[in-house]
């Protein structure tokens, strides 16, 4: 049997770690099936757009662990370290994540909070009187 491939996606503050075998197809994330972890369709989408993209839906069993940020940015986090695992798996993946954009870490996080500021930019209500 072939050795499972790890692979870590990050993006905001999620992170997760990917765990690719030969399977039968299913994707666990925390234990549960991708579909009731992120129930909305559009997420789901995100999980699965590198499988699509390299056409091996089915072919591969992965367990995934999540942690940290919301359920976008696990979803985005999913879809970064199941692209990186395939390629690990085999290099031909390669041409068809990159033509995607699958393999691109998106770098976009929350600006941080400004001291003497509400938010990073808004400001507290101006009072004239």
């Amino acid at each position: 049997m072939e050795k499972q491939k790890n692979a870590v996606g990050r993006r905001k503050e999620a992170v997760t770690r990917v765990f690719l075998s030969k399977g039968e197809g299913s994707i666990t994330i925390n234990g549960k099936d991708y579909k009731t972890y992120f129930p909305l369709v559009y997420l789901q989408n995100q999980v699965e757009a590198p499988l699509k993209a390299t056409e091996s839906t089915g072919k591969y069993s992965i367990v995934i662990n999540a942690t940290g940020g919301g359920v976008k940015g696990q979803a985005e986090a999913a879809k970064l370290g199941i692209a990186r695992a395939l390629i690990e798996l085999s290099a031909d993946f390669r041409p068809a994540l990159k033509a995607a954009g699958l393999l691109r870490r998106d770098p976009r996080s929350v600006e941080r909070k400004k001291p003497g500021r509400k938010k990073a930019r808004r400001s507290y209500q101006f009072s004239k009187r």
